[in-house]
């Protein structure tokens, strides 16, 4: 009898590529995942390194040899929700590999350094940072330098 694939975890996350990277922002809504992967992807394009959306909202997530990759339910892929105007197309890649979980927290929250964090997804056990809800200015340089990405390479 031929084995059936497991059902893939429903994430509420937005997923994007930086280079060779993959970075998957969870939060609640409102918390500013979408707003974050924008800043993100421009500040990419501005240094002239590939960047894409993987998908924004909801993603499918399953653990494929020991890594955790995250896909856009069909229906959404391509699609960015703009907070007050609704979803837009935007460039995107089908599937990625994730690399580090974003989480979108309250700044009480956060731990002042956050070098050991993980989370365990689907049996993945991925390194994850904590960043300051809506504060896309502090969570670019965290994430650069995390990511040792320019200005941090």
């Amino acid at each position: 009898m031929p084995e059936t694939a497991a059902k893939p975890l429903n994430i509420h996350g937005t997923a994007l590529l930086m280079g060779e990277r993959c970075v998957l922002i969870t939060g609640p809504s409102g918390a500013g995942k979408t707003t974050l992967a924008l800043a993100l992807l421009d500040h990419c394009r501005t240094h002239g390194m590939f960047s894409r959306l993987v998908g924004d909202d909801q993603l499918f997530a399953a653990a494929h040899g020991g890594r955790l990759v995250c896909r856009a339910p069909a229906s959404i892929a391509g699609l960015c929700e703009v907070h007050g105007i609704g979803p837009r197309p935007l460039a995107f890649e089908p599937a990625a590999v994730i690399d580090l979980v974003v989480r979108l927290v309250e700044p009480a929250a956060m731990a002042r350094l956050q070098d050991e964090a993980t989370e365990t997804i689907e049996g993945c056990r991925l390194p994850r940072i904590d960043i300051a809800r809506q504060n896309v200015t502090a969570a670019l340089p965290m994430l650069m330098a995390r990511l040792a990405i320019q200005p941090f390479s």
